[in-house]
């Protein structure tokens, strides 16, 4: 399951990590979320260790959206070793996901 990730904790668990992480800014309100989370916990079950799923409540992290420019929600920043290397918002589709993931591992 995803780890639940803010403002106190980011440093550590997405800058600091080793390998790749993705970032899932989302907000409980937002139906795609809701429906975009089975879709990280499978891509978590799928790649293991090789990949780290987090995720940040818009609502009650303003200060990371605000520093990471997230405009909607959702919003999946890919970090590799704590640099952002790609970015997709809104409902993506899991093709999508597994080919950038697969490019960035």
């Amino acid at each position: 399951m995803a780890a639940r990730v803010n403002q106190e904790n980011f440093q550590q668990e997405v800058l600091e990590a080793k390998g790749l992480v993705l970032a899932d800014f989302y907000s409980d309100s937002c139906i795609p979320c809701k429906r975009f989370s089975p879709v990280l916990s499978e891509l978590e079950e799928t790649y293991g260790d090789a990949l780290k799923v987090v995720k940040i409540n818009v609502n009650f992290d303003m200060a990371l959206a605000e520093r990471y420019e997230v405009q909607a929600a959702p919003t999946l920043i890919f970090f590799q070793d704590g640099v952002e290397k790609d970015r997709r918002k809104g409902l993506v589709k899991k093709a999508e996901l597994v080919e950038i993931i697969d490019s960035l591992k």
